[in-house]
């Protein structure tokens, strides 16, 4: 289904670290409030946060959305890729550096399991990057399965995470 009658709460996970990440994060916040049948609701700060996996990379810009969106949570993702694409993604191997990362991390409060789209997020909940973005816009939020955001972020006190701005 490509669009649905009634609104959906997601949530977006922004990221970037090539170019000038602040700008590309910024920019596309304002791209996720232009998507078809979906309206921004709130956004975090930004925060930098080094990279995760392959480490010799620049520090990443992060933040989180809030939406409400018509969109089917396949056609949202599809709506991402092609804004990543324009941004200037290019995808070579898994963590390299970016110039922008759109991730569906919750889309209300299902759980999902189809070829390319796996929500909750599945490793968000152990990612202060993620976490303490979303735990400033929501912090009573529930991840199914996993817990609360604010309670996950306690737990992962050993990763720095730098709000900036």
């Amino acid at each position: 289904m490509d669009e649905k009658n009634t609104a959906t709460q997601a949530f977006i996970g922004l990221g970037a670290n090539l170019g000038d990440p602040e700008a590309q994060v910024r920019r596309a916040l304002l791209a996720l409030a232009g998507l078809r049948g979906t309206r921004l609701v709130a956004a975090s700060s930004l925060y930098r946060s080094a990279p995760v996996g392959y480490t010799a990379q620049p520090d990443f810009v992060n933040a989180v959305a809030e939406i409400e969106t018509r969109l089917g949570a396949q056609a949202l993702l599809g709506e991402l890729l092609a804004t990543e694409a324009r941004f200037g993604r290019v995808r070579t191997l898994p963590n390299a550096p970016r110039t922008l990362d759109l991730d569906l991390l919750l889309y209300g409060d299902r759980v999902i399991a189809e070829p390319g789209l796996i929500v909750p997020h599945p490793r968000m909940h152990e990612r202060a990057f993620v976490l303490a973005p979303l735990a400033e816009i929501a912090p009573d939020i529930a991840i199914p399965g996993k817990g609360r955001a604010g309670a996950l972020l306690a737990a992962c006190a050993g990763q720095k995470v730098e709000k900036i701005g």
